[in-house]
């Protein structure tokens, strides 16, 4: 009985044994000697073990046997990219009876080809064309050098993508060899370019369902019938009528086989979007509390191109109607004239606002994300604010400038923004007051190494009145505190005060915002802040408040979540405050 018991537990522990060994995963391993660098990492690459060479945890004998032998001409191939023709080459095999099978490569790379003859030419109606020229003058191979194909093949690439951007599209070359000599180790090039004719833009044809006049669609266009044909104006051109919002579907084919006199037609295919939309929107800041906005557009206005639309917003503090009518520019689709009706109302523990405003402006586009405008507003405003009130008539004209650069709009790790404005009245234009304002802001964000960004942001507002700053409307005056503004503090609590401690307004307003910020994965983000600023009416006594502190970002397609804990500083009884916001900051 012992001795049965005995057999079985000795067929238990052989079996698991070989169990054991049998479950253990094969694998090849891959030891290159010889090598190091630039060549080591292509040769590792060039010889990544095929895919089926191990199945079921198995090596398959037949496909190691067949990888073993092609190894020497992976090798070799390799090797003459970096100008090594003759180098020496084995393989060995280790199939031990445990462990992963190992490929040992031993190469011995010899001595390189050298170059002893370099000869390009440029030949056709752009051999003359000085950023072609460049390229051949800065060519990377020289008498002496050693032979490097990757050298050579991507300046061909480069001018070939050269001339094609400057409208050689036919453009290659009839002659590109390299002659070398086996046994002298030497060789020669000999490259010739041939440019072709230069072609140009031709007629442009809208098809498809575009809805819009042809006039308005030109203005899209990032170039003219006649201009240098380029297919980077061509992207251009399709990115601005897909971010017009207006279309589901672009399209732009160049048809070259069609050209004429080297002029290239062009077929744009639109598939518009509904003109006529409603948008629904929701959303919470801490400065306006629970927000829903409504939004009716037509893009495409009786059938003319213009925009209407019409807007209500309505919060717990703020509630407000806006109509705007926009009427295109020939100029460009940047530029435009701008028609506004508003009502605003905005009612808040010290101050309320009520504001009735006619605005138009008229806008021109500057240059890249730069635009300039100047406008003319009409306003009538019944307002209080402490003890002060606010019963105005104004015909306030001004002045607009603001450019920005970022690498991203919903989620930038560099760049800047800026704007500048001035504006002011004359009771000469009818208005119940004189003064004149300067408004000026601007955001930096610079890119750490670490994922880290640092953000700098600031405002500056100064006026010039010769009155009391009694006689500017509360509209007008300047507040600080809030989300946006000096964190730790609340919205619009920050600045001069009456007799009884309410916030009134003040003439100035200086505020800045310091902020780094740490990515985390691809949507999330953890920041700290210092934040400091205030209204005043006096720059000899400013008074700044300070507020620093913590915070969260979660980006999404429609803009970042923002959740910030902040402090107050420098105050006897400091403070905390929760700011919560949602929206693209830039």
């Amino acid at each position: 009985m012992k001795s049965r018991a005995l057999i079985i537990v000795l067929c238990i522990c052989i079996f698991a044994t070989l169990s054991y060994a049998a479950g253990e995963p094969a694998s090849v391993t891959v030891q290159i000697d010889g090598l190091s660098g630039e060549e080591l990492q292509n040769v590792k690459t060039a010889l990544k073990l095929p895919e089926g060479l191990i199945k079921d945890e198995k090596v398959d004998m037949t496909w190691l046997t067949r990888f073993e032998r092609q190894i020497p001409e992976k090798v070799r191939d390799v090797l003459k990219v970096f100008g090594y023709y003759k180098p020496d080459i084995s393989v060995a095999m280790e199939t031990p009876e445990k462990g992963p099978y190992e490929l040992h490569v031993n190469v011995t790379k010899g001595d390189p080809v050298n170059i002893d003859k370099v000869s390009i030419y440029i030949e056709g109606a752009g051999s003359h064309e000085s950023a072609l020229t460049e390229l051949v003058d800065r060519f990377p191979l020289h008498k002496g050098d050693v032979l490097r194909q990757d050298k050579y093949e991507e300046t061909k690439e480069s001018l070939r993508k050269k001339a094609i951007a400057l409208g050689y599209l036919d453009a290659d070359f009839s002659t590109h060899t390299i002659n070398i000599t086996m046994d002298t180790l030497s060789s020669e090039i000999n490259l010739v370019f041939q440019t072709g004719l230069q072609y140009r833009f031709g007629d442009v044809s809208f098809v498809g369902m575009p809805l819009y006049p042809v006039a308005f669609l030109e203005r899209y266009l990032d170039f003219k019938t006649g201009d240098v044909f380029s297919y980077e104006k061509i992207a251009n051109t399709q990115f601005n009528l897909i971010s017009a919002d207006r279309f589901k579907e672009v399209t732009i084919n160049p048809l070259k086989e069609e050209a004429k006199d080297s002029r290239v037609p062009i077929e744009i295919k639109l598939f518009s979007s509904p003109p006529k939309r409603f948008k629904l929107g929701l959303g919470y800041g801490t400065d306006t509390g629970v927000r829903g906005t409504l939004i009716y557009n037509d893009f495409n206005f009786a059938g003319s191109g213009h925009k209407f639309e019409t807007e209500i917003r309505l919060s717990e503090n703020l509630q407000g109607f806006a109509a705007r009518y926009i009427l295109p520019d020939k100029k460009d689709y940047k530029s435009f004239t701008l028609l506004t009706f508003g009502l605003q109302r905005e009612n808040l523990t010290d101050q309320a606002t009520n504001v009735i405003s006619l605005e138009g402006e008229h806008a021109r586009s500057l240059g890249h994300e730069q635009l300039g405008s100047f406008y003319l507003r009409m306003q009538k405003e019944n307002s209080w604010a402490g003890d002060q009130t606010t019963n105005a008539f104004i015909v306030l004209p001004g002045v607009r400038y603001s450019s920005r650069q970022y690498d991203n709009l919903m989620r930038p790790t560099k760049g800047y923004f800026y704007d500048l404005e001035l504006r002011g009245t004359n009771e000469v234009l009818g208005s119940s007051t004189n003064f004149a304002q300067y408004l000026t802001s601007g955001e930096m964000i610079i890119g750490l190494p670490g994922r880290f960004s640092f953000l700098v942001r600031g405002r500056l507002g100064t006026t010039f009145i010769s009155e009391s700053v009694e006689d500017l409307p509360i509209s007008l005056r300047f507040f600080a505190g809030g989300d946006r503004s000096v964190r730790g503090y609340a919205y619009k609590s920050l600045g001069p005060t009456d007799v009884y401690g309410d916030v009134i307004g003040g003439k100035h307003m200086l505020v800045g915002n310091f902020e780094l910020e740490r990515a985390i994965g691809s949507n999330w983000g953890v920041a700290a802040f210092y934040d400091t600023g205030n209204a005043f009416n006096n720059f000899s006594n400013m008074d700044l408040a300070q507020g620093a502190g913590v915070g969260v970002r979660y980006y999404t397609p429609i803009g970042s979540m923002n959740l910030d804990l902040a402090r107050q500083i420098g105050v006897s009884n400091p403070d905390f405050r929760i700011h919560f916001t949602i929206g693209i900051r830039i």
